[in-house]
């Protein structure tokens, strides 16, 4: 999963690729530390979705413009356009689900 720590270079991911799901953190949140392993796992399973982090810490006017409510968040981008929020990393085979929800539609 690659990390991005500026607002400018998360945009440009987020255009350059038709899925993009952003997983956003931040280091000392403890459902976070279990939100990754999820996403660690999902990010193996076969998907087309391009994976990328981000601490929010060093984003924060990414997080005003999204209106971030808390972390984790996973958005997940469709041709630049967001289609899903997900704050409630539920299951592994619920986040699968959720991406190919959005790649199949």
């Amino acid at each position: 999963m690659i990390e991005v720590s500026n607002t400018e270079a998360l945009h440009d991911l987020i255009e350059d690729h038709a899925l993009e799901a952003v997983y956003l953190y931040t280091p000392m949140c403890g459902t976070c530390q279990v939100a990754s392993k999820m996403m660690e796992v999902v990010k193996k399973l076969p998907q087309p979705f391009h994976f990328t982090k981000a601490n929010l810490n060093y984003l924060p006017q990414f997080a005003e413009h999204q209106s971030i409510e808390s972390v984790p968040c996973l958005i997940l981008f469709k041709d630049g356009v967001e289609k899903e929020r997900v704050y409630a990393f539920q299951s592994v085979p619920f986040l699968y689900e959720t991406l190919n929800k959005i790649a199949t539609d």
